[in-house]
This record gives C-alpha cells, sequence and structure tokens, in this order.
C-alpha cells in the first residue's frame, strides 16, 4: 500500500474511534456527596431548599472540582458508614473526625468552623440542670437523674463523644437513629421524653422556629467543648482508598482557594444572629484559616 494512502487510511480509522469511543479520552472520575435529612446542614424541600450551610459548601466544591463528575445521596448515618466501608466513591462535606472514623475514611483539612455543640433543653427544665449557662456533662451524665438524647453513629466532637461513651447508660441516654433525627429529638423533648438532647446551636433555633417553640427553647454551653478549638471543626471525609486518597487531595486544594472567600464564610454566618457575627468572624481568621493541614 501506498505510504500516503496508508496514513490516509490510520487517520481515518483514529477519527472513527474517536468519535466511537469519546469517553475514553475526556472520562471523568466521579464523586458521590452523601447528606443526611438535617435542617439547616442540608435542606431539602421548602422556601429554604438547598440553602443548607453544608448544600452551599458542596455547591462550591462541586464547582471548584471540574475534573470529577458530582452526585449526591440522601441517607441516613448508618447508609453512609456502609458506604465509606465498602470504598465506594463518596465523601461528605462536614463530618468530625474520630478514631473510628480514620479507620474507613480520610480526612480534608477542616472544611468548617461551627460554634460547638451544646445542651438543648425545654426552659421549664432550666432548674434540673442547676440554672446555669453552662455545665459539665460529666457531671450530667455520673449523676443519671437525666435523660439526654443523642444520634445513633453520630459524632458531637471528640469531647463530647469521649464523655458520652463513657458515662452513657440506658439509664441517662436515648440513642436514635432516622430521617429527620433532629426535628424528632424536638419533638421529644417537648414531650418530656427528655430531659435534654446535644446539637448545634443553629440546629436548635432551626428546629425550634419550625415547630413554633423557639421562645420555649434554650441551650445550655458544655464546658468540656470550650477547651479546644479541635471540637469547633468538621472536615470532608472521603472512603479509605487510593481513589479517597486523590479525591481528599484535591479537596484540599479547592479548601484552602476558597475557605478564604466571603461566599465560603457566608454559607453558614447566615443562619447566625448578628450578635455573634464579629466574635465568629474573628475566630474564623484567627483560627480556622490558621490550619492548612
Amino acid at each position: 500500500m501506498d505510504f500516503h494512502i496508508k496514513s490516509r487510511v490510520i487517520a481515518a480509522v483514529l477519527v472513527i474511534l474517536a468519535l466511537t469511543f469519546p469517553a475514553l479520552s475526556s472520562a471523568k472520575d466521579s464523586i458521590t456527596w452523601l447528606e443526611a435529612v438535617a435542617p439547616p446542614f442540608f435542606i431539602h424541600e421548602g422556601p429554604l431548599k438547598g440553602q443548607g450551610y453544608e448544600d452551599l459548601i458542596t455547591d462550591i466544591l462541586e464547582n471548584s472540582l471540574p475534573q470529577y463528575t458530582h452526585s449526591r445521596t440522601i441517607a441516613n448515618i448508618t447508609r453512609h458508614y456502609y458506604e465509606f466501608e465498602q470504598g465506594q466513591k463518596v465523601c461528605n462535606v462536614g463530618l468530625y473526625k474520630t478514631p473510628d472514623r480514620e479507620k474507613f475514611m480520610y480526612f480534608s483539612i477542616p472544611s468548617f468552623f461551627t460554634y460547638p455543640t451544646v445542651l438543648i433543653i425545654d426552659k421549664s427544665k432550666w432548674a434540673a440542670f442547676g440554672n446555669s449557662k453552662s455545665v459539665k456533662l460529666e457531671d450530667i451524665m455520673k449523676s443519671k437523674k437525666l435523660i439526654i438524647g443523642r444520634g445513633e453513629n453520630r459524632s458531637y466532637g471528640k469531647f463530647v463523644d469521649e464523655i458520652l461513651n463513657k458515662y452513657g447508660t440506658k439509664e441517662n441516654i436515648f440513642a436514635y437513629e432516622g430521617q429527620e433525627l433532629s426535628l424528632n429529638f424536638f419533638k421529644m423533648l417537648k414531650l418530656d421524653r427528655l430531659d435534654g438532647l446535644i446539637g448545634l446551636p443553629e440546629e436548635a433555633m432551626y428546629q425550634a422556629e419550625r415547630l413554633g417553640i423557639r421562645d420555649q427553647i434554650m441551650t445550655i454551653t458544655i464546658e468540656e467543648n470550650q477547651s479546644s478549638p479541635e471540637s469547633w471543626f468538621s472536615y470532608v471525609a472521603c472512603s479509605k482508598t487510593e481513589w479517597g486518597k486523590q479525591a481528599i487531595a484535591d479537596i484540599n486544594k479547592a479548601l484552602l482557594e476558597q475557605r478564604p472567600t466571603d461566599i465560603y464564610r457566608a454559607a453558614y454566618e447566615r443562619w447566625l444572629d448578628e450578635s455573634s457575627l464579629e466574635g465568629y468572624r474573628k475566630l474564623y481568621k484567627e483560627v480556622f484559616l490558621s490550619v492548612t493541614q
């Protein structure tokens, strides 16, 4: 065959292959973002749909990681654990880092800086907690006089988890899992089936307003949560595989670029009252942004 004719034949074959299998040269890897029914972290319905702070940060990360195709799945935390343990191509945008989770998850640099978890109670129960704006959770657990609600497999930060795991029994802990976890706990609080529950301040106010009981609910600071900002950080977590290791490396680059921006910080700030903004921004700049690895 003439050399020029042969060259044209090869070129034609390559064109046909490129048209037939375009994905071979342009295939993207994928990330499935795991979400829970947990407003105001994620909001899946109503006028504020998609405006939860974890919704918004996921949006930012998706736009910052065009080398991946992105999808989202809603499931409870036990289902999340199963996906991670099976090594699926999944990530969660904001989890507390714990030793148990590090066995099957890789973690990014901090992705969120939130105020720490608090005790949430009905105001009528304040006397049972000593009429104090702050309490030692360890003392409450040791006394076994009060029943506290906690989510099954949910972490509340290193220091709170340690106390709940050490002193929690069937006498003083009601553990629950399911969709609308936070909302159901608030309903139990109003039915006097719980003396208190643990959650984030913005979570408390969102659910209390949702149920029309904001003026009946108050939060109490957990003293053990004040000793270290470690309990204030959440992280992106991905499956502990080679894929997850690379995904976290890419996510870290995106976080370093995006965390200093106003739009990133505003995702959480919109759920704070105005009196909290100045203090939050100071800590965000001096504490959160200083953690880069």
